[in-house]
C-alpha cells in the first residue's frame, strides 16, 4: 500500500504564504486524484482541495482564490500553495488518495473509509 507524508507546515504570520508537500512510496500517484484536508482539534476533517489525475483542480469555498494545487508526477508529489493566510486556516493539514479513481467527484471534499491518509504537518496563521 501507498504511504503519504506531508511536509512544508509551520508557523506564519497573517497574510503569509507556506507550500505544503505530499510525497508518496511504495507506489504512485499519477493515476490518482489526491485531495488535501485539514482538521482543527475536536473537529471533522475539512476537505481543502482536490487534484485529479488529468490536472483538473478544485477547491473549497474558504480557499478559493487563496490556495492552488499541483501536481509533479515525475516527483510522485503532490504540492499545496498558500497564500495570503488566515488565522482560520491554523489546521493540520493531510493529503489523501483513495488509490483508485482518477477523479475528484462530487463528494472529493468528504472522508472515505478506505482512503490513504500520511500523518499530516500543522500550519499556524498567527501574529
Amino acid at each position: 500500500q501507498v504511504q503519504l507524508v506531508e511536509s512544508g507546515g509551520g508557523l506564519v504570520q497573517p497574510g503569509g504564504s507556506l507550500r505544503l508537500s505530499c510525497v508518496a512510496s511504495g507506489g504512485t500517484l499519477e493515476y490518482y486524484g489526491v485531495t488535501w484536508f485539514r482538521q482543527v482539534p475536536g473537529k471533522e476533517r475539512e476537505g481543502v482541495s482536490c487534484i485529479a489525475a488529468e490536472g483538473d483542480t478544485y477547491y473549497s469555498d474558504s480557499v478559493y482564490g487563496r490556495f492552488s494545487v499541483s501536481r509533479d508526477n515525475a516527483r510522485n508529489t503532490v504540492y499545496l500553495q498558500m497564500n495570503n493566510l488566515r488565522p482560520e486556516d491554523t489546521a493540520v493539514y493531510y493529503c489523501s488518495t483513495d488509490m483508485w479513481s482518477a477523479l475528484c467527484g462530487a463528494k472529493w471534499a468528504t472522508p472515505r473509509p478506505h482512503d490513504v491518509w500520511g500523518q499530516g504537518t500543522p500550519v499556524t496563521v498567527s501574529s
